[in-house]
């Protein structure tokens, strides 16, 4: 799409202009100056409307991005978030500001700096490489659509954000954020903390303000769990609703792609250009968005943390402050074997997609299928397989083609339980217009020996995903500086509504917190005195 300036987004923009700053959750010793200036640390809103006011340059804004990527994630606390930032993002920038200066803005997003995860195709000089050194030369010269839309409202490509190697889909004992290409990206919030998968790179930037948004993917839970836990917006949308062209594919029928930024405003933005149809996703933007709205609170998933219960009851009471009716919900039951056939339908569309994608990939890409892959893996091992295998791959490759009867029986059985006989059953029988949970636990420690450790699971974002349904998280407050965001999900292509609702719990809560990139819990003034005696 390529909106305008509505008088609309106009006085939104205005609106977040003037919004109070997210507060310090607490008190904190800063052990180094890598917190943003006041410049960089704005949302996109923000920057949006300074440029158009033209109180900034999008050459300026450009050039000062790239100099704190080079400060705190190629140095400093070593964010490790971004794998590639564009040769020609400087051109891009001052390219803006001359259609600025002659009044031919192209869009709301003209000139803002925009980071991509690295399983995205763009036609700027940057490979795709999934973070594996397989696709190292996989530079194809083409835009996705969704780069294509973005483009389109002249944002400028700032470069390319780390991520889980094969978007977290190559072993069950990886650990996220990790990949042969970039290393371990770390969480701004708290360096030695989970910053979670696969879009972990794009999450750790957009929080640390390395670009004015970010773009992530998602096949389950790789754009809600980084945002959730690098205290972001994120938003997946209805799947097929963004174009899955030019985007390394696990699962046609879960991928999509979608935006992680630092407020709702500004995913809506996102949306406006990355989704070619008509609908302008800020339209239906409102402080009173939940009004009326009946809301159904699966408790079922709401987990037992005591901490994650209070942020996410706080959460609830300032739903029903905005008048919203809330409605518990205690069962969300699923068939046997739910989970076991999501992995393999998982894998049967990862071997098919995968080997397509391969097929397409640059010229001197000369890995074209996934036994290729898991060849060279094993060539590579001592750089691709230095902390977990590749198990995932293998499973993959010994499956048949999608005509399998294992496949189909797997696909009708764990859609209709994620819709008619889950999302939507709960939404008509309990008559509300959106369910809610946490969407996530605490983030653990990073632990390369064990792979990801997990505290017991609070949320259901497997629902929506599995469902192909919109979901969206939005930040609630934190835990000793560790991010919690609370989830809104909803019916097939109520992406606008969930956007709606989920700005208006922001506009009434301003509960995103800023990064303090602290070492370690310990460096907490209320942890430090209880661990060292």
């Amino acid at each position: 799409m390529n909106f305008k300036v509505t008088a609309a987004l106009a006085a939104l923009l205005l609106a977040a202009c003037s919004a109070p700053a997210p507060p310090a959750s607490e008190e904190v010793s800063v052990t180094g100056s890598y917190e943003a200036d006041a410049m960089l640390a704005k949302t996109l809103p923000d920057i949006a409307g300074e440029l158009a006011a033209g109180t900034m340059t999008s050459e300026g804004l450009t050039r000062a991005y790239l100099a704190r990527i080079a400060a705190i994630d190629e140095a400093g606390p070593r964010l490790q978030a971004v794998l590639v930032t564009n040769p020609d993002a400087l051109a891009q920038a001052a390219a803006s500001d001359a259609r600025r200066a002659e009044g031919k803005a192209l869009g709301p997003l003209d000139g803002v700096p925009i980071l991509l995860k690295d399983n995205i195709e763009t036609l700027d000089p940057m490979p795709t490489t999934a973070g594996s050194t397989a696709l190292k030369d996989n530079i194809t010269g083409r835009d996705s659509p969704l780069v294509a839309g973005l483009r389109a409202q002249g944002a400028v490509i700032l470069g390319k954000t780390n991520l889980s190697q094969w978007a977290n889909f190559r072993s069950n004992f990886s650990m996220s954020g990790w990949s042969s290409v970039g290393g371990q990206v770390r969480n701004p919030h708290m360096l030695d903390r989970n910053p979670c998968g696969s879009s972990s790179g794009t999450g750790a930037a957009i929080a640390a303000s390395l670009a004015a948004g970010g773009v992530g993917t998602e096949t389950n839970g790789s754009i809600i769990c980084p945002s959730h836990v690098n205290g972001l917006v994120g938003f997946k949308p209805t799947v097929g609703v963004i174009p899955q062209d030019g985007i390394v594919p696990i699962s046609p029928s879960q991928d999509t792609a979608g935006p992680m930024t630092k407020s709702v405003l500004g995913a809506a933005m996102l949306m406006n250009a990355m989704d070619p149809g008509a609908t302008d996703y800020i339209a239906a933007l409102s402080p009173d968005a939940l009004k009326g709205v009946r809301i159904g609170v699966l408790r079922t998933a709401q987990g037992s943390n005591p901490d994650v219960l209070e942020r996410f009851n706080a959460a609830l009471a300032a739903m029903q402050g905005q008048g919203a009716e809330l409605v518990d919900i205690t069962e969300f039951s699923l068939p046997a074997g739910f989970f076991p056939d999501s992995l393999l339908v998982l894998e049967y569309e990862f071997k098919a997609s995968l080997n397509a994608y391969l097929a397409s990939a640059a010229p001197a890409v000369t890995t074209r299928t996934l036994t290729d892959l898991i060849a060279f893996n094993d060539a590579h091992a001592d750089t691709e397989l230095a902390l977990f295998d590749q198990d995932l791959f293998t499973d993959s490759d010994a499956l048949g083609p999608l005509t399998d009867k294992a496949y189909t029986d797997a696909l009708t059985l764990i859609q209709s339980a994620a819709r008619e006989n889950g999302i939507d059953k709960a939404l008509a029988e309990h008559n509300v217009s959106v369910l809610v949970a946490p969407s996530g636990p605490i983030s653990p420690r990073i632990d390369p020996v064990n792979g990801d450790v997990w505290p017991d699971w609070a949320g259901a974002g497997w629902a929506p995903a599995i469902a192909g349904y919109p979901h969206l998280t939005v930040p609630m407050g934190d835990v000793h500086g560790i991010p919690l965001g609370v989830s809104f999900f909803g019916a097939r292509n109520a992406d606008a509504a969930m956007l709606a609702y989920g700005y208006a719990y922001e506009q009434a809560t301003h509960l995103r917190p800023e990064p303090h990139y602290l070492p370690t819990a310990e460096a907490r003034p209320e942890i430090a005195p209880a661990m060292a005696k």
